[in-house]
Protein backbone atom coordinates (compact mmCIF):
# COMPACT_ATOMS: atom_id res chain seq x y z
CA UNK A 1 0.00 0.00 0.00
CA UNK A 2 1.35 3.71 -1.22
CA UNK A 3 0.50 6.04 0.66
CA UNK A 4 1.65 10.22 1.25
CA UNK A 5 1.54 11.57 4.60
CA UNK A 6 1.74 15.49 4.84
CA UNK A 7 3.00 16.95 8.10
CA UNK A 8 0.73 19.78 9.00
CA UNK A 9 2.30 21.12 12.29
CA UNK A 10 3.90 24.21 11.02
CA UNK A 11 0.67 25.39 9.68
CA UNK A 12 -2.44 23.47 11.27
CA UNK A 13 -0.28 22.55 14.09
CA UNK A 14 1.12 25.96 15.24
CA UNK A 15 -2.07 27.93 14.08
CA UNK A 16 -3.70 27.73 17.63
CA UNK A 17 -0.69 27.54 20.11
CA UNK A 18 -0.22 29.56 22.76
CA UNK A 19 2.94 30.57 21.94
CA UNK A 20 3.87 32.13 18.53
CA UNK A 21 7.34 31.06 16.95
CA UNK A 22 9.34 33.18 14.82
CA UNK A 23 9.18 32.67 11.20
CA UNK A 24 12.82 31.52 11.14
CA UNK A 25 12.13 29.01 14.08
CA UNK A 26 8.97 27.46 12.05
CA UNK A 27 11.18 27.61 8.95
CA UNK A 28 13.89 25.54 10.44
CA UNK A 29 10.78 22.61 12.12
CA UNK A 30 9.82 22.61 8.29
CA UNK A 31 13.41 21.48 6.99
CA UNK A 32 13.73 19.34 9.94
CA UNK A 33 10.64 17.12 8.95
CA UNK A 34 12.08 16.80 5.29
CA UNK A 35 14.99 15.32 6.66
CA UNK A 36 13.07 13.23 8.49
CA UNK A 37 11.54 11.70 4.93
CA UNK A 38 8.24 14.37 4.85
CA UNK A 39 7.59 14.84 1.35
CA UNK A 40 4.97 17.10 1.99
CA UNK A 41 5.29 19.61 4.42
CA UNK A 42 2.03 22.60 5.07
CA UNK A 43 4.80 25.12 5.54
CA UNK A 44 2.37 28.01 6.74
CA UNK A 45 -0.82 29.76 5.60
CA UNK A 46 -1.40 33.05 4.20
CA UNK A 47 -3.95 34.33 6.26
CA UNK A 48 -5.11 37.85 7.95
CA UNK A 49 -2.18 37.34 10.94
CA UNK A 50 -4.39 40.13 13.21
CA UNK A 51 -6.47 36.68 13.02
CA UNK A 52 -3.99 33.74 13.31
CA UNK A 53 -1.36 35.87 14.76
CA UNK A 54 0.94 32.63 14.90
CA UNK A 55 1.22 32.68 10.80
CA UNK A 56 2.59 36.04 10.69
CA UNK A 57 5.62 36.61 8.66
CA UNK A 58 4.50 33.29 6.30
CA UNK A 59 6.64 34.87 3.35
CA UNK A 60 9.90 35.07 5.72
CA UNK A 61 9.14 31.08 6.13
CA UNK A 62 9.23 30.52 3.13
CA UNK A 63 11.76 32.49 2.04
CA UNK A 64 13.80 30.93 4.65
CA UNK A 65 13.65 26.91 3.44
CA UNK A 66 15.59 25.89 0.25
CA UNK A 67 13.83 24.40 -2.50
CA UNK A 68 14.24 20.72 -2.83
CA UNK A 69 13.28 18.97 -5.54
CA UNK A 70 11.75 15.70 -3.64
CA UNK A 71 10.10 17.74 -1.36
CA UNK A 72 6.63 19.94 -1.47
CA UNK A 73 6.41 22.86 1.03
CA UNK A 74 2.78 23.45 0.90
CA UNK A 75 0.50 26.76 1.81
CA UNK A 76 -2.67 27.22 3.24
CA UNK A 77 -5.02 29.92 1.52
CA UNK A 78 -8.26 31.11 2.38
CA UNK A 79 -9.48 33.60 -0.18
CA UNK A 80 -8.13 35.02 -3.46
CA UNK A 81 -5.58 37.41 -1.69
CA UNK A 82 -4.43 34.23 0.06
CA UNK A 83 -3.92 32.90 -3.11
CA UNK A 84 -2.04 36.04 -4.61
CA UNK A 85 0.52 36.15 -1.59
CA UNK A 86 1.26 32.45 -1.38
CA UNK A 87 1.91 32.42 -5.74
CA UNK A 88 3.75 35.72 -5.38
CA UNK A 89 5.58 33.57 -2.77
CA UNK A 90 6.46 31.08 -5.08
CA UNK A 91 4.60 28.26 -3.56
CA UNK A 92 4.15 25.60 -5.68
CA UNK A 93 1.44 22.98 -3.90
CA UNK A 94 -1.78 25.33 -2.18
CA UNK A 95 -3.93 23.79 0.15
CA UNK A 96 -7.80 25.68 -0.43
CA UNK A 97 -10.26 24.63 2.55
CA UNK A 98 -13.76 25.51 3.28
CA UNK A 99 -16.05 24.10 5.83
CA UNK A 100 -19.33 22.05 4.29
CA UNK A 101 -21.98 24.07 6.70
CA UNK A 102 -23.33 27.36 6.30
CA UNK A 103 -22.66 28.05 10.25
CA UNK A 104 -18.82 27.16 10.24
CA UNK A 105 -18.35 28.88 7.05
CA UNK A 106 -19.60 32.06 8.05
CA UNK A 107 -17.13 31.56 11.27
CA UNK A 108 -14.68 30.62 9.79
CA UNK A 109 -14.24 32.97 6.26
CA UNK A 110 -17.35 35.18 7.05
CA UNK A 111 -19.67 33.73 3.83
CA UNK A 112 -21.87 31.30 3.22
CA UNK A 113 -21.22 27.79 2.25
CA UNK A 114 -22.58 28.13 -1.42
CA UNK A 115 -19.52 31.37 -1.53
CA UNK A 116 -17.14 29.82 0.32
CA UNK A 117 -17.65 26.27 -2.78
CA UNK A 118 -17.78 28.82 -5.10
CA UNK A 119 -14.89 30.88 -4.52
CA UNK A 120 -13.22 27.88 -4.49
CA UNK A 121 -13.67 27.00 -7.71
CA UNK A 122 -12.63 30.34 -8.53
CA UNK A 123 -9.33 29.88 -6.92
CA UNK A 124 -8.80 26.36 -7.90
CA UNK A 125 -8.87 27.35 -11.52
CA UNK A 126 -6.24 30.28 -10.74
CA UNK A 127 -3.85 28.24 -8.94
CA UNK A 128 -3.96 25.32 -11.64
CA UNK A 129 -3.24 28.19 -14.65
CA UNK A 130 -0.26 29.47 -12.24
CA UNK A 131 1.41 25.98 -12.70
CA UNK A 132 0.45 25.06 -9.10
CA UNK A 133 -0.73 21.40 -7.36
CA UNK A 134 -4.21 22.19 -6.19
CA UNK A 135 -5.92 20.53 -2.75
CA UNK A 136 -9.28 20.87 -1.78
CA UNK A 137 -9.95 20.41 2.10
CA UNK A 138 -13.83 19.78 2.97
CA UNK A 139 -14.00 20.88 6.63
CA UNK A 140 -16.26 19.42 9.21
CA UNK A 141 -17.18 16.95 6.92
CA UNK A 142 -17.94 14.36 9.94
CA UNK A 143 -19.77 16.93 12.49
CA UNK A 144 -19.97 20.65 12.78
CA UNK A 145 -19.47 22.56 16.38
CA UNK A 146 -22.68 24.58 15.63
CA UNK A 147 -25.02 22.33 13.48
CA UNK A 148 -24.05 18.92 14.17
CA UNK A 149 -23.73 15.71 12.45
CA UNK A 150 -23.24 16.59 8.20
CA UNK A 151 -25.40 15.37 5.82
CA UNK A 152 -23.00 12.74 4.57
CA UNK A 153 -24.55 13.69 0.96
CA UNK A 154 -23.57 17.34 1.27
CA UNK A 155 -20.11 16.27 1.74
CA UNK A 156 -20.10 13.91 -1.41
CA UNK A 157 -21.72 17.00 -3.45
CA UNK A 158 -19.03 19.37 -2.49
CA UNK A 159 -16.59 16.12 -3.45
CA UNK A 160 -18.28 16.15 -6.77
CA UNK A 161 -17.70 19.96 -7.27
CA UNK A 162 -14.14 20.60 -6.11
CA UNK A 163 -13.40 17.64 -8.49
CA UNK A 164 -15.33 19.22 -11.61
CA UNK A 165 -13.46 22.05 -10.94
CA UNK A 166 -10.37 20.22 -11.48
CA UNK A 167 -8.57 20.07 -8.16
CA UNK A 168 -5.87 17.83 -7.86
CA UNK A 169 -6.69 16.06 -4.85
CA UNK A 170 -9.70 16.30 -2.28
CA UNK A 171 -9.28 15.98 1.82
CA UNK A 172 -12.26 14.83 4.12
CA UNK A 173 -11.07 16.66 7.30
CA UNK A 174 -12.71 15.75 10.64
CA UNK A 175 -12.36 19.17 12.05
CA UNK A 176 -13.65 18.71 15.16
CA UNK A 177 -12.28 15.01 16.11
CA UNK A 178 -15.76 13.53 16.28
CA UNK A 179 -15.24 10.55 13.38
CA UNK A 180 -15.99 7.15 14.41
CA UNK A 181 -14.50 4.45 11.75
CA UNK A 182 -18.43 2.87 10.33
CA UNK A 183 -18.44 7.29 9.41
CA UNK A 184 -15.19 6.60 7.30
CA UNK A 185 -16.15 3.42 5.91
CA UNK A 186 -18.86 4.88 4.48
CA UNK A 187 -17.91 8.06 3.38
CA UNK A 188 -14.36 7.30 1.62
CA UNK A 189 -15.89 5.23 -0.79
CA UNK A 190 -18.73 7.43 -2.14
CA UNK A 191 -16.15 10.21 -1.98
CA UNK A 192 -13.62 8.12 -4.00
CA UNK A 193 -16.31 7.61 -6.52
CA UNK A 194 -17.83 11.14 -6.45
CA UNK A 195 -14.15 12.44 -7.14
CA UNK A 196 -13.85 11.04 -10.40
CA UNK A 197 -9.99 10.03 -10.03
CA UNK A 198 -8.45 12.26 -8.05
CA UNK A 199 -7.30 11.30 -4.89
CA UNK A 200 -9.06 11.15 -1.48
CA UNK A 201 -7.26 11.94 1.86
CA UNK A 202 -8.35 12.20 5.16
CA UNK A 203 -7.08 15.30 7.66
CA UNK A 204 -8.37 14.05 11.19
CA UNK A 205 -7.69 15.20 15.14
CA UNK A 206 -7.58 12.79 17.81
CA UNK A 207 -10.09 15.25 19.92
CA UNK A 208 -11.86 12.43 21.31
CA UNK A 209 -8.85 9.73 20.52
CA UNK A 210 -10.45 7.87 17.12
CA UNK A 211 -8.08 9.83 15.09
CA UNK A 212 -6.02 7.03 14.68
CA UNK A 213 -8.52 4.13 14.13
CA UNK A 214 -9.92 6.17 11.62
CA UNK A 215 -6.61 6.84 9.63
CA UNK A 216 -6.66 2.61 9.30
CA UNK A 217 -10.17 2.36 8.55
CA UNK A 218 -9.23 4.75 5.66
CA UNK A 219 -6.73 3.63 4.13
CA UNK A 220 -8.68 -0.09 4.38
CA UNK A 221 -10.93 1.88 2.14
CA UNK A 222 -9.56 3.47 -0.58
CA UNK A 223 -7.62 6.77 0.88
CA UNK A 224 -4.09 7.34 -0.14
CA UNK A 225 -3.20 10.63 1.31
CA UNK A 226 -3.22 11.44 5.21
CA UNK A 227 -2.50 14.88 6.95
CA UNK A 228 -0.76 14.85 10.28
CA UNK A 229 0.84 17.14 12.48
CA UNK A 230 4.01 16.48 14.58
CA UNK A 231 4.08 16.16 18.42
CA UNK A 232 0.05 16.13 17.51
CA UNK A 233 -0.64 19.83 18.31
CA UNK A 234 -2.94 21.72 16.83
CA UNK A 235 -6.86 22.94 16.42
CA UNK A 236 -8.91 25.54 14.18
CA UNK A 237 -9.26 28.56 16.61
CA UNK A 238 -12.42 28.75 14.85
CA UNK A 239 -13.89 25.46 16.24
CA UNK A 240 -14.64 25.19 19.96
CA UNK A 241 -12.62 22.36 21.62
CA UNK A 242 -10.78 21.47 18.46
CA UNK A 243 -7.75 19.57 19.42
CA UNK A 244 -5.20 18.80 18.56
CA UNK A 245 -4.63 16.38 14.91
CA UNK A 246 -3.56 13.07 14.90
CA UNK A 247 0.28 12.83 15.87
CA UNK A 248 3.19 11.89 13.09
CA UNK A 249 5.26 10.20 15.02
CA UNK A 250 2.74 7.97 16.65
CA UNK A 251 0.57 7.55 12.96
CA UNK A 252 3.93 6.27 11.73
CA UNK A 253 4.59 3.80 14.91
CA UNK A 254 1.11 2.36 13.53
CA UNK A 255 1.65 2.00 9.94
CA UNK A 256 4.80 0.92 10.53
CA UNK A 257 3.16 -1.84 12.78
CA UNK A 258 0.56 -2.75 10.26
CA UNK A 259 3.37 -3.31 7.16
CA UNK A 260 2.44 0.21 5.63
CA UNK A 261 5.73 1.37 4.67
CA UNK A 262 5.39 5.38 5.31
CA UNK A 263 9.41 5.96 4.32
CA UNK A 264 9.62 8.12 7.56
CA UNK A 265 12.43 7.87 10.11
CA UNK A 266 10.47 7.40 13.51
CA UNK A 267 13.63 8.53 15.78
CA UNK A 268 14.06 11.65 13.64
CA UNK A 269 10.51 12.28 14.21
CA UNK A 270 10.58 11.37 18.06
CA UNK A 271 13.26 13.76 18.39
CA UNK A 272 11.60 16.87 16.46
CA UNK A 273 8.26 16.49 18.85
CA UNK A 274 10.91 16.25 21.45
CA UNK A 275 12.66 19.82 20.00
CA UNK A 276 9.51 21.38 19.10
CA UNK A 277 7.88 21.09 22.91
CA UNK A 278 10.82 23.04 24.18
CA UNK A 279 10.67 25.75 21.37
CA UNK A 280 7.02 25.60 22.35
CA UNK A 281 7.72 25.89 26.05
CA UNK A 282 5.38 23.34 26.81
CA UNK A 283 4.76 19.18 26.47
CA UNK A 284 2.65 18.38 22.86
CA UNK A 285 0.32 15.70 23.18
CA UNK A 286 1.24 13.04 21.07
CA UNK A 287 2.07 9.61 23.25
CA UNK A 288 5.25 7.89 21.11
CA UNK A 289 7.66 10.73 22.21
CA UNK A 290 7.33 10.07 25.79
CA UNK A 291 6.83 5.91 25.83
CA UNK A 292 9.76 5.88 22.93
CA UNK A 293 8.99 3.50 20.10
CA UNK A 294 8.77 -0.57 21.21
CA UNK A 295 11.97 -2.35 21.82
CA UNK A 296 11.84 -6.04 23.08
CA UNK A 297 12.52 -7.53 26.45
CA UNK A 298 16.62 -8.34 26.22
CA UNK A 299 17.20 -5.89 23.33
CA UNK A 300 18.07 -2.56 25.09
CA UNK A 301 21.81 -1.23 25.61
Amino acid sequence: MEIVICDVGPRDGLQNDVTTLAPQVRAELCVRLADAGLRRVEAGSFVNPKRVPQMAGVEEVFDAIEARDDVSFAALALNRRGVDRALAAGVKEIHLAYPVTDTFAERNQGMTLEEAASGTEELIAEGREAGAKVTATLGASFGCPFEGPVDPGVVIEHVRRMAGAGVDEIMLADTIGVAVPAQVRRLVPAALEAAGGAPVGLHLHNTRNTGYANAITGLEHGATLLDASIGGIGGCPFAPRATGNIATEDLVYLLDGEGVDSGLDLDALIAIADWLAGELRHDVPGLLHRAGPFVAAGTEG
